[in-house]
């Protein structure tokens, strides 16, 4: 939460260094002599308010979270009450880029007719540095507004200049919008590890994975629109910079871009995106050149504005986690048992077996018949399922197990029933296969394969140790490792699932090995 407001509090910042506080109704004209602007000052002041709204909202919502967390039984109450509030946060925040829109045009307006003026006065005098020749009433606090930019760059290159500032805002949008749905998707993560039913899970991975797509192309923007930012800032500040002979900031520059571009190549493939993080890597270097070149020109109330963004800047942790989940399927299993009463009727007949195309499960099959057959011919026993196969026959099955041993111990308990042939058949990914009538079935076994790292981690080999006991782990490559073997696929695939939900980094895989 503390991350998520540092955020949202940098939009006015990045674009003025100077923003109105979120909690203060009282405002200040952002660029000296608009005082007395009315239509401005009004407009500064229902920004603040909107501030003061969302801020309220977004308080809200958290409390909401943690009342969903302390108590799941109201998860639909709770997260239709979320859904409204996050609606009514995202309407303050376009009713807030409108206002933004505005006041910055005010701004810029201003800005400009001031170095109208200023154009008219006589040229400063050739022994004059840069910084005396900028009169001290049109040094503004945002750095490119300033005067000597419009009068010493060329006419496109201040105009991409300027177009760059514009886009800082959008820039920020797309991260505060990323990082808020990367602590929406860090909630939904721990809700589908949490939900007890097939329904639940569906409904929760479909949410995960559209707001995965929308991070993704969210960050897909942030990098496009950073890199033209960067791009026409650099090129700007370089081009002054090098007519004013100050190779030693140049210099500088050069090298914190080198260290941050070494701090990007570290983290690369860690954090929950890589265009975030390069953001805020090259951002903080992009701000400490612009103080830099702000202290060159004595632009004072800039460079003061720009160390206060890059202090907020260092207070961010933009190293967030990736959030994986790995998608669980919901297998109903159960043994088979035997009632006195009939279980099916004419009203509640036998079902059809479902085929899951995902996990492995083990069934009775007790019978093939060309017709139809009545539950009665089943001696009590369910539950009970039937299957249609190619050939149009009728295909009963008891049961659904997890484990090649507990289909065995059941397929006995049937024979000790009266069956004559119960024959075991296992559904792996949506495919069967009849065990007892198929000799080189029995030949297959399993093993985990494991990629993605030079060293497994304590926690992995730990899970590795509990759920796959008696398992032999073996390094068969760079950054390959394998557990096995099972005889049982079922096995294999838990100890998968649990190295998944331990590790989402890695790539685990159960591989068939026909012996």
């Amino acid at each position: 939460m503390f991350r998520r407001i540092l955020i949202y509090a940098l939009g006015a910042v990045f674009l003025t260094a100077g923003g109105v506080r979120a909690q203060q109704p009282e405002v200040e004209a952002r660029i000296a002599g608009l005082e007395g602007n009315a239509e401005y000052m009004s407009l500064l002041r229902e920004d603040a308010q909107l501030q003061i709204r969302e801020d309220s909202i977004v308080n809200a919502v958290e409390r909401m979270r943690r009342q969903l967390r302390e108590d799941p039984g109201k998860r639909q109450q709770y997260s239709q009450e979320i859904l409204q509030l996050e609606s009514r946060i995202f309407e303050i925040r376009n009713a807030k880029g409108r206002l933004i829109d505005r006041i910055n045009t005010i701004e810029q307006e201003w800005v400009l007719a001031s170095l109208n003026g200023a154009a008219q006065q006589p040229a400063a005098s050739a022994e004059k540095s840069p910084a005396e020749a900028v009169p001290d009433s049109l040094k503004v606090r945002n750095l490119v507004d300033n005067l000597y930019f419009r009068e010493h760059l060329p006419a496109e290159d201040y105009a991409a200049l300027r177009d760059a500032q514009r886009q800082e805002m959008r820039a920020v949008d797309y991260v505060n919008r990323y990082f808020a749905n990367h602590g929406t998707l860090t909630e939904l993560a721990e809700t589908y590890a949490a939900v007890q039913t097939e329904a639940e899970a569906m409904e929760v991975f479909e949410r995960y994975n559209a707001l995965q797509g929308v991070n993704r192309a969210l960050a897909d923007s942030l990098a496009a629109t950073w890199n033209s930012i960067f791009d026409n800032k650099s090129y700007a500040y370089g081009y002054l910079l090098d007519k004013m002979g100050e190779e030693e900031v140049l210099a500088r520059e050069e090298e914190a871009l080198s260290e941050a571009s070494r701090q990007l190549s570290a983290l690369q493939g860690e954090t929950a995106s890589d265009a975030v993080a390069d953001y805020f890597l090259r951002k903080r270097v992009v701000v400490d050149y612009e103080a830099a070149v702000a202290g060159v020109l004595a632009l004072d109330a800039a460079r003061d504005s720009l160390r206060g963004v890059a202090a907020q800047l260092e207070s961010i942790d933009y190293r967030l986690p990736r959030v994986e989940v790995a998608e669980r399927y919901f297998l109903d299993y159960d043994s088979v048992a035997f009632s006195s009463k009939p279980v099916y009727s004419y009203q509640n007949p036998i079902p059809e077996c479902r085929v899951y195309a995902n996990g492995t499960i083990y069934r009775i099959l007790l019978g093939t018949f060309n017709t139809k057959r009545a539950a009665a011919t089943f001696r009590g026993a369910y539950p009970l399922f039937y299957l249609i196969n190619d050939e149009g026959k009728w295909c009963y099955y008891a049961g659904g197990f997890a484990t090649l041993a507990e289909a065995e111990a059941a397929q006995a308990l049937l024979k000790k029933r009266g069956f004559v042939r119960p024959e075991i058949v296992v559904w792996t990914d949506g495919a069967a296969r009849n065990l007892s009538l198929d000799p080189e079935a029995a030949k297959v076994t399993y093993r985990v394969e494991i990629t993605g790292t030079d060293a497994l981690s304590d926690e992995v080999k730990g899970v590795i140790a509990a759920t796959g006991e008696g398992y032999e782990l073996s390094r068969v490559g760079s950054q390959f490792f394998v557990v096995g073997a099972f005889d049982d696929r079922a096995v294999a695939d838990r100890l998968a699932e649990s190295i998944r939900q331990t590790d989402a980094a890695l790539e685990v895989k159960v591989a068939e090995i026909a012996e």
